[in-house]
């Protein structure tokens, strides 16, 4: 799996509602999925789940002919519930072993990491790979940890073995940094969502070019 998702990782959309609300999730997906999205993962921090369920569903089926995951955020419920590829934790969810029990073996878990000791920490026969950062600080994320820069991410790919995503306030100019921080995907919210055209803006991220590790 890890070179298939390491892939899938090259341009990974977080959902934000608030920002999406004026075209919609599900529309600001389709449209980004076809300007070139390769992972989606489904934020909503102030829905519940079975609210998550629903929207899921519908990402689900919209999804199913473009071979792009979809995974949930920290509800890893609604991911079973709806049988998504898989489910993305904080530190301050469930652990991943909680959550792997739960998932069972064939679906994707990702973990954030903001620290060296985390990254350490995670277990690669847990954990499918990382969210790395935030590299900046970001309005869509209030609780943040302090950013840690490309340098910082740099470091922090460094001490993984496992497929990284780079998190955390990334623009399209960003590509290059990212790519040379090693990071094997970016993960973005408000360059796509709540742009005036998500495939337009999608298709700004086609030149990132990750520098796989070997």
């Amino acid at each position: 799996m890890t070179g298939l998702l390491k892939d899938r990782l090259r341009l990974y959309l977080v959902t934000d509602p608030q920002l999406c609300a004026e075209a919609g999730v599900m529309n600001t997906v389709q449209r980004a999925v076809a300007g070139g999205v390769t992972m989606v993962q489904l934020r909503d921090k102030h829905a519940k789940t079975p609210e998550r369920i629903e929207l899921a569903i519908a990402l689900k089926n919209a999804l199913q002919s473009s071979g792009v995951p979809l995974v949930i955020n920290d509800d890893v419920v609604a991911a079973v519930a709806t049988d998504v590829d898989g489910a993305h934790i904080g530190q301050g969810d469930i652990t991943p072993a909680e959550a792997r029990a739960m998932l069972g073996p064939g679906r994707i878990l990702g973990l954030s990491c903001e620290t060296a000791q985390t990254v350490r920490d995670a277990d690669p026969t847990l954990v499918d790979y990382l969210g790395l950062g935030p590299v900046f600080g970001t309005a869509t994320k209030d609780d943040h940890a302090q950013p840690i820069g490309f340098d910082g991410l740099a470091g922090l790919v460094a001490l993984s073995p496992l497929p990284t995503v780079a998190i955390g306030g990334l623009k399209h100019d960003h590509t290059n940094a990212v790519a040379a921080s090693g990071a094997d995907g970016m993960a973005v919210v408000s360059a796509i969502c709540g742009q005036p055209d998500p495939q337009a803006a999608a298709g700004a991220f086609h030149s990132f070019k990750p520098e796989h590790k070997a």
